[in-house]
């Protein structure tokens, strides 16, 4: 019974996360992508930074960590971000849930590449079953509705934001483990978190500017509104302060545990919010993928993914 409430936070994590999917699926359909990037991180960025003010974690980057920090923010608030609205226009929310648990996967992989790890069985075998179950979501995916070109090209951007965010992941750890030049110490996860959501929004803003010229002014609807805000502050915000909150109080390893649930809530608010379809194949392919993941981090697990 210890740490009874970290644990329900971290059950709403997953679950908020999960509610993330639809609700990038109606901003996608309403909204340009960077648009509605933008307007996500201004709303994420001023919470942000007015609850890193109020902690004790108030630190401001040095110039080397500002250059580490806008590497992240490129990775994490724009390339992400691109990948993961543009995809969300062609796929449903439940496969598009499912596609993002790649992310360790590549992860590992890069790791393998720039910080030195080793390559084990356990990976390559995990990948081959997250590839199978792939091959499952393609081909015998439920939401038949959307056509098969526009849901594989959605499913291969949202594999393009999982590729981005593992190397967030990377550069997240080489700067959590390896002080800048200029200073004596590592800047935590949160203080990270939130100095590379101020650098990317700094990036998506001349990008937005481009396309709102191009587009037109983004006009969303009440429910396109709502899903943004809830994208902003549930999804960003409190779901990773309160990740965060579960690693330093019951470790990454443990905390990551959770992460394995998200596709769960994804496929179910699909279904009860936009009407998606459910089906064998959805289960099917998440126990390849989540299993193969499971598997394939058995020795060093990754933690941390959000919509």
């Amino acid at each position: 019974m210890n740490h009874v409430w970290i644990h329900v936070k971290l059950i709403l994590v997953v679950a908020i996360w999960g509610v993330g999917w639809p609700a990038g699926r109606v901003i996608a359909l309403e909204v340009a992508p960077f648009a509605a990037s933008w307007i996500r991180y201004i709303v994420a960025v001023l919470f942000f930074l007015f609850y890193l003010r109020l902690s004790t974690q108030w630190i401001f980057p040095t110039r080397d960590e500002w250059k580490r920090v806008a590497w992240i923010g490129f990775f994490s608030t724009c390339l992400y971000q691109a990948f993961f609205m543009v995809g969300m226009k062609y796929t449903a929310a439940g496969d598009a849930s499912l596609m993002i648990t790649f992310n360790p996967f590549f992860t590992a992989l890069l790791a393998i590449v720039f910080l030195k790890e080793a390559m084990h069985w356990r990976l390559g075998l995990g990948i081959t079953l997250g590839i199978a179950g792939v091959g499952v979501l393609f081909w015998y995916s439920p939401n038949v509705d959307i056509p098969f070109y526009d849901r594989a090209l959605g499913d291969l951007l949202i594999a393009g934001a999982a590729f981005a965010w593992a190397c967030n992941t990377i550069q997240m750890k080489k700067a959590m483990t390896e002080p800048a030049k200029d200073s004596g110490r590592c800047l935590s996860p949160l203080q990270l978190t939130v100095w590379s959501s101020v650098a990317g929004l700094f990036m998506l803003t001349p990008v937005m500017v481009v396309e709102t010229w191009m587009v037109g002014i983004p006009e969303p609807s009440f429910n396109g509104w709502m899903a943004m805000i809830f994208l902003a502050i549930f999804s960003t915000v409190i779901a990773y302060v309160w990740f965060a909150d579960g690693i330093l109080t019951i470790g990454a390893g443990k905390s990551a545990l959770y992460v394995y649930l998200v596709p769960i809530f994804g496929i179910l608010s699909g279904y009860l919010l936009l009407d998606e379809k459910l089906g064998a194949s959805l289960v099917l392919a998440f126990v390849l993928i989540v299993g193969g993941v499971m598997l394939a981090q058995s020795k060093q697990p990754f933690p941390k993914q959000s919509s």
